[in-house]
């Protein structure tokens, strides 16, 4: 099916199990608890494996003048040692262009080139992982260095305006901005900038690679199953259905495990060469270079507005970086093109290219930037206007996506605001900074927009009833800890009439139907509508096995029930059961209507008057996000996105030295994300909605929603208890006591 119209009511609108929405606990909860999950690493098949471990080059720049691997290879246990010297052949990195940039070749060792700091130089496999780890030590490199940009603000000049990506047009511009900015009564002009950020999930990036009867088996922490299994293709050089990719369990995500990486690549052809498996763990320290990480930012962002607050000019550049050899682009001024009102706008990104380590998406990609800036320069602008930042945005409330222009599928931001309001108490809010204290704390209030576009992309499942009635479901989509089993799992239960215990969800399989697997808020929506059609196709099938129109069949309790007759799933099921596929396509609805899910941050900090230290008391989200599926999970979702919206305003900054171009504080002790002590009362709430032109299921992502305008929420909070306007994220004590006018 696909969606060239609305959504008409269904099983799910009907609801007659009553499991849809309600906040039930993981179907997959006990397994992890009880450490019964196997993640990548702790998987055991193919026989014994032996361990790898890579060696990285410790130069930024530059190539490999020489290197020594006979020790390493004499060192006890040693099974193999690649180099650029004897690497198998694979293909060239790229193409540069593809338009599914996950599943381009990515080549270890191929020549002498570096590249990067941390990029691959040799890779030691031996009987255990101390064996290969201590072996790699002995590995001698004679690096040839060479000159490399790796500062973002020294080279800022050379930044230059990218292509446009297959999705997304890089430079927008509507009416005349700059006349309108020009003679508007009030302006904002301001820049912001924000650091490089780094996934920092708990699972580090892991291989399990061994080939049987010419084809390869990888269980890797990947999110994007064909992706990947077209990566590994591409760059071993063989056919994609040689290539089997299983992720059945992803220790968290957050775009960082959308590519795979080396480890994947170099034990699939060490496991060839040595007939046996080989597994491959990063450590904490490798995944700052060896993946990927979030780009920096600089933004400025101007505003135009008359005296009573109605924008004229709405304007929102960025430059952020990529690798030398990259072309990403972090979509940092999508929002801004759909968020507010206003006849004259544009946006522009530019991309600085320089000697790093590959940046790609991390937590809700341009929108989780681009808010910290265009949110907190909405909240200088209601100030000088001296108007309350809730009734700004109101007043600025579009009737159409004003670039766009068409209709929003749904659009409630304006009631989450009001009733954030109310349940935050925002009335108590002072409008002058540094007006309440408690001591020496000063104590502040601040609110910002969120929003997230909607996707869905192409997806199909396969569902069958057995003779015992039981469901099973079977697709390649992932769960990288998002409740991807649970919710499914739901959906099936409900559509299908039988208890969530009688479904057996299958996940994590490129032998599995393709979907589009997990990233970017789309995962429930395409794979759940993949899933949803399957269904559909199977409850026909059972009534067409009864004899009876699926229109007037009621399908409860594991049965069947229609014309005053009833059949069990197992009855009608039979001896070899019954299967049915399904498939979701995106469609008209796509273009027809603007697609975002919205919400609004609320946020209390205090601001020590001595030391500019801050912390944060309390936070509010109220999100509308489409039917929610399970009221549980998505609220875990939007409550842990909003902690990484904390982290983003307040902590978070991997510092590049810009002599060598290597991560300093590589590693959790030096890169601080939020801990149990950072965050207090944080809550989450959905307003109700069902939207029928996204998806069959009438649903809108969630999780990156909640980060979306987070970390602008706080920002706005510490200016508003103190006085201090910090632009330059993180928001350290040093930058708020240079900037704090009370004491």
């Amino acid at each position: 099916m696909d969606m060239n119209k609305p959504a008409p009511r269904n099983p799910l609108d009907d609801n007659r199990q009553g499991l849809i929405g309600q906040p039930l606990d993981r179907v997959d909860g006990r397994m992890k608890v009880m450490g019964q999950a196997p993640y990548a690493y702790e998987v055991r098949e193919g026989g014994e494996p032996a361990c790898g471990f890579i060696v990285e080059a410790t130069i930024g720049k530059g190539r490999v003048a020489d290197i020594d691997a006979r020790a390493a290879e004499r060192a006890p246990g040693v099974l193999l040692v690649y180099t650029h010297k004897n690497a198998p052949t694979q293909a060239k990195w790229g193409p540069l262009n593809a338009r599914d940039r996950f599943a381009r070749a990515t080549p270890q060792m191929g020549d002498d080139r570096i590249a990067y700091y941390g990029q691959a130089v040799a890779f030691v496999v031996a009987q255990t992982f101390e064996e290969a780890r201590s072996a790699a030590r002995l590995v001698k490199v004679v690096y040839a260095p060479e000159a490399g940009a790796f500062d973002m603000t020294a080279n800022l000049a050379r930044a230059e305006a990218p292509p446009d990506q297959p999705q997304q047009k890089m430079d927008s511009a509507v009416g005349n901005f700059c006349d309108a900015f020009a003679t508007a009564a009030v302006t904002v002009d301001s820049n912001y900038t924000t650091p490089f950020h780094i996934h920092a999930q708990m699972e580090p990036h892991a291989t399990l690679a061994y080939w049987q009867d010419g084809r390869v088996h990888i269980h890797c922490a990947a999110q994007l199953l064909e992706s990947a299994q077209k990566a590994v293709a591409n760059t071993l050089q063989i056919a994609p259905d040689k290539v089997r990719i299983v992720s059945r369990f992803v220790g968290g995500g957050f775009g960082g495990k959308l590519p795979v990486y080396g480890d994947v690549m170099l034990s699939a052809m060490a496991a060839r060469e040595l007939k046996r498996p080989v597994k491959t763990a990063l450590t904490r320290q490798q995944m700052f270079h060896f993946t990927s990480h979030r780009s920096a930012t600089v933004q400025r962002v101007r505003l135009g507005a008359t005296r009573e607050g109605m924008l004229t000019a709405i304007g929102h550049d960025s430059t952020q970086h990529c690798a030398r050899f990259d072309n990403f682009v972090e979509p940092t001024t999508v929002q801004t093109r759909t968020l507010y009102a206003g006849a004259n706008r544009l946006t522009t990104h530019r991309l600085l290219k320089l000697d790093l380590p590959v940046a790609d998406s991390t937590r809700a990609p341009g929108e989780a930037v681009g808010m910290l800036a265009l949110e907190q320069a909405m909240d200088e602008l209601a100030e000088k206007l001296q108007l309350d930042p809730i009734e700004l945005r109101v007043r600025n409330e579009p009737a159409t996506d004003p670039e766009l222009q068409v209709p929003y599928s749904t659009r409630q931001l304006v009631r989450c605001m009001r009733e954030g309001a109310q349940r935050f108490g925002w009335s108590e809010r002072r409008a002058v900074p540094a007006q309440r204290r408690e001591g020496r704390w000063l104590i502040g209030m601040g609110m910002a927009a969120a929003i997230r576009g909607n996707l869905l992309l192409p997806s199909k499942c396969s569902v069958s009833v057995d003779q015992q009635g039981v469901v099973e479901v079977r697709m390649s989509m992932t769960d990288i800890g998002t409740g991807s089993y649970t919710v499914f799992t739901q959906i099936a239960a409900e559509m299908l009439g039988v208890p969530m215990t009688r479904v057996r969800m299958l996940l994590g399989d490129s032998d599995f139907p393709e979907t589009p697997g997990s990233g970017g808020s789309f995962g429930a929506a395409s794979a759940g509508s993949g899933l949803f059609d399957a269904c559909m196709n199977l409850r026909t099938k059972l009534a067409e096995r009864m004899g009876v129109d699926v229109a007037s069949a009621e399908f409860a309790q594991g049965q069947v029930t229609a014309g005053g007759r009833t059949r069990t799933l197992a009855e009608l099921a039979g001896a070899i059961g019954v299967q049915a596929d399904g498939e979701i396509k995106p469609g008209a609805m796509t273009k027809a209507f603007s697609q975002q899910a919205y919400g609004a941050h609320f946020a209390e900090v205090a601001v020590n008057a001595d030391t500019g230290e801050v912390k944060l008391r309390r936070m509010l989200g109220v999100f509308a996000a489409g039917r929610i599926l399970n009221l549980k999970t998505a609220t875990s979702q939007a409550t842990g996105a909003m902690i990484w919206g904390v982290g983003s305003a307040l902590h978070e900054q991997a510092e590049i030295d810009p002599r060598h171009g290597y991560f300093v504080n590589n590693d959790l002790a030096g890169y601080h994300v939020p801990s149990h002590a950072d965050i207090p009362a944080v809550e989450a709430y959905f307003v109700d909605e069902v939207d029928d032109k996204t998806n069959p299921l009438k649903i809108k992502g969630v999780g990156e929603l909640g980060i979306s305008g987070a970390g602008a929420a706080i920002a706005n909070a510490v200016y508003n208890a103190c006085g201090a306007r910090v632009r330059d994220y993180p928001i350290t004590l040093d930058k708020v006591l240079a900037a704090m006018p009370v004491t």
